[in-house]
């Protein structure tokens, strides 16, 4: 059972969400993190209250049906009434033009009658700085403008603009396009536009999915998440976002409503090593020079554990209070106040995301010894804060201790340093950086066991259990049938597993016991049994959890595991990388299938 029944479209500069009834729900203009002129997901002021969506209503409606065209971010939705059916197909255009990335801050939406006479009714309703500004309308015998304080967007239309701007119900004889975008007329009319935008866009996401190196099972569910990351990619920088959308809370009337259209230095690990898995390494380099910018621009040898995808660092958070919340349950956030935590692990993510730039021969600019030397400051600060207190990756912000989960990746910064100058001949850096590598580790395995619990716990002398610990094994810090790492995913699947979900922790945090599990925590899970040799078990494991996506196969950050129901900004990236992961590390060899 998923309420968060929408899908994805874009281009790696901007994206939608669309529901199952062909509302456009939620797209922010200029990229991802900027203003939502549809933002229905979270609400409408109360002066305008059917405000912030962009619909395409059929009369008589009765059900509707939705996919996307294979391997391929091309949306359609099938809308059936007493009268007829109509196709929906939404894309935002992306393809190569002129020797670059074309990838416009335009939606289009083609409207095609299938059977019968269908009526449809369409309602373009943006509005600006987070649903609190009504535009100005002003329009043209083919075009509606919409102006904004900012800027403005125009509609370019081969349907007739009386019927839209009066919201008219017409009967849809003949296909219909729609282009919202950039406040410029088109070179070419409405139809030559959207049928030549989506052959091209199309025509770019299967070649993209052509090249991935995908696993003998699950293969659908590996390349809509594969595509789902790339689209959380903000390609003009190379920054990759946690999820698209703020404020959709973790469970209800929590309050747990976090703005995650930043980018996680942590969470973009992740999706680097999931897309690498795939052989998609062009998003790598991408992120690789984003990395490389934050690490020149860091202060006082201080990381972020979190900036915006333009580089910004001070990510201030407010509340907007005209915007009601997702199914009313606000407040609605904009901002991350985490970009102030001191959050050790980071280090150890940055040096991971970017440790494969010095070894693969396919890239087109490989790192060298500059890069290894700027990224020597990550293992300083690593060693001397790998025993000290963070507010660790779970972002707890009333609350330090020495997480262990933190210790664990500043050890694998000084690790892969030590394998970084290795293999660039710097003998003597290697030398220092296995030392620091060892001493973090003897410090970890003698200070985070619990012999009262049997396991490694969330902190140094604590007592008690975090998902996040089961990363040891993944990053390469402990062999996976060490008996104490074994005993440890024992205790985990007593106290946190609730099925085949799992929770992060066991200890409350700053609002209490949370009430939905984590879903990247049992993607860990899965991995961690398929490591000590229990695959049949994550087999099962992993199964379940794919029943836990929506209709179109995306996932959001938390599932209710008594009710199914998806919880959590959405589309996660974590979760999709689990998705990933689980499929890679399960599946039959090539060999035995074909």
């Amino acid at each position: 059972m998923s309420t968060l029944e929408l899908g994805i479209i874009g281009n790696c500069g901007i994206a939608a969400l669309v529901d199952k009834k062909a509302n456009i729900v939620w797209c922010c203009l200029p990229r991802f993190d900027k203003d939502p002129i549809f933002h229905s997901l979270l609400g409408s002021p109360k002066q305008a209250p059917d405000a912030g969506r962009f619909s395409v209503e059929l009369e008589d409606f009765v059900s509707s049906e939705q996919s996307y065209v294979p391997n391929t971010a091309v949306l359609k939705t099938i809308l059936h009434g007493e009268s007829g059916s109509v196709q929906v197909t939404d894309f935002v255009p992306r393809f190569h033009w002129r020797d670059r990335a074309f990838r416009p801050q335009m939606l289009v939406r083609r409207l095609t009658p299938i059977s019968g006479s269908p009526r449809v009714r369409i309602r373009v309703k943006p509005r600006f700085e987070y649903g609190n500004v009504d535009p100005n309308v002003t329009f043209g015998s083919n075009h509606v403008r919409y102006v904004g304080p900012g800027f403005a967007i125009r509609l370019t239309t081969d349907a007739p603009i009386d019927y839209i701007l009066d919201e008219v119900a017409f009967n849809l004889a003949e296909p219909v396009n729609l282009i919202l975008g950039p406040d410029e007329t088109l070179t070419e009319g409405a139809t030559e536009t959207a049928v030549n935008y989506e052959e091209r866009t199309q025509l770019y996401w299967k070649q993209w999915v052509h090249r991935l190196a995908v696993p003998s099972e699950w293969q659908d569910a590996v390349i809509r998440a594969a595509i789902t990351l790339k689209l959380c990619n903000y390609e003009p920088t190379g920054a990759i976002v946690a999820a698209l959308t703020t404020s959709i809370p973790e469970a209800a009337e929590t309050e747990r409503n976090w703005d995650y259209r930043y980018c996680w230095i942590r969470d973009a690990l992740f999706v680097v090593r999931a897309l690498n898995s795939l052989s998609a390494v062009r998003t790598m380099e991408n992120y690789f020079r984003w990395i490389m910018n934050i690490v020149a621009n860091a202060r006082d040898s201080h990381l972020q554990p979190v900036y915006g995808v333009g580089l910004e660092q001070a990510l201030i958070e407010r509340t907007i209070p005209q915007l009601g919340g997702y199914r009313g349950y606000g407040p609605v956030r904009v901002g991350n106040q985490a970009y102030e935590h001191f959050q050790h692990d980071t280090y150890g993510n940055l040096v991971l995301g970017a440790s494969q730039a010095f070894f693969d021969k396919r890239l087109l600019a490989p790192a060298g010894i500059e890069d290894f030397k700027k990224l020597e400051f990550c293992g300083e600060q690593s060693f001397a804060l790998h025993d000290k207190p963070d507010a660790g990756m779970w972002e707890l912000r009333h609350r330090a201790r020495i997480h262990t989960s933190s210790s664990v990746m500043c050890w694998a910064a000084c690790d892969r340093l030590a394998k970084i100058a290795a293999h660039l001949g710097l003998i003597d850096r290697h030398v220092l950086w296995r030392e620091r590598a060892d001493t973090i580790k003897a410090t970890i395995l003698d200070r985070a066991w619990s012999e009262k619990r049997k396991a490694y716990v969330e902190s140094f002398g604590g007592e008690h259990l975090d998902a996040s610990v089961l990363l040891m094994s993944e990053v390469g810090f402990i062999e996976p049938h060490n008996p104490r790492f074994i005993s440890t995913l024992d205790q985990m699947e007593k106290v946190l597993g609730r099925g085949p979900h799992m929770m992060r922790y066991e200890a409350p945090d700053d609002f209490g016991m949370p009430k939905t599990a984590f879903n990247v925590c049992a993607f860990w899970r899965v991995d961690a049994l398929a490591r000590v040799g229990r695959r049949e078990q994550a087999r099962e494991n992993f199964e379940a959890l794919l029943s836990a996506r929506n209709h179109l196969g995306l996932m959001s950050e938390d599932t209710d595991p008594i009710t199914g129901e998806a919880w959590g900004n959405f589309p996660q990236t974590y979760s999709m990388v689990g998705i990933i992961n689980g499929a890679m590390r399960l599946s039959r060899p090539w060999e035995g299938v074909v």
